[in-house]
């Protein structure tokens, strides 16, 4: 098991598209593994902060993206005219990693 949290962006201070813009937009960040699993694991994503505008509708779309052993895409997405200061987002993955004692026969 591998977990951590990270702040995917902060767009109200620097007037960023989250906070200003409308439409489809997305932000992803690549989270590298502490050590390699041996298959892709299951990761779970959950939203630890976030910073919302009350005059329109909180739209959002977590996802995990191209998870492989040594990591995956944690993306966010939102639309229309939501808007978004900032947003942290907390993951878990679980899935096997390699042991000490075992070796690979081919």
């Amino acid at each position: 098991m591998d977990q951590g949290e990270f702040e995917l962006f902060s767009d109200f201070a620097n007037g960023g598209d989250m906070w200003t813009g409308d439409g489809a937009r997305e932000r992803r960040k690549r989270i590298k593994f502490s050590e390699p699993f041996s298959v892709p694991p299951q990761v779970h994503l959950s939203l630890s902060l976030w910073d919302m505008d009350s005059h329109a509708n909180i739209r959002a779309d977590l996802g995990a993206e191209k998870v492989n052993e040594t990591g995956f895409d944690m993306v966010f997405r939102t639309w229309a005219d939501t808007r978004i200061a900032r947003v942290r987002m907390s993951w878990m993955a679980i899935g096997e990693v390699k042991g000490e004692d075992d070796w690979d026969l081919y």
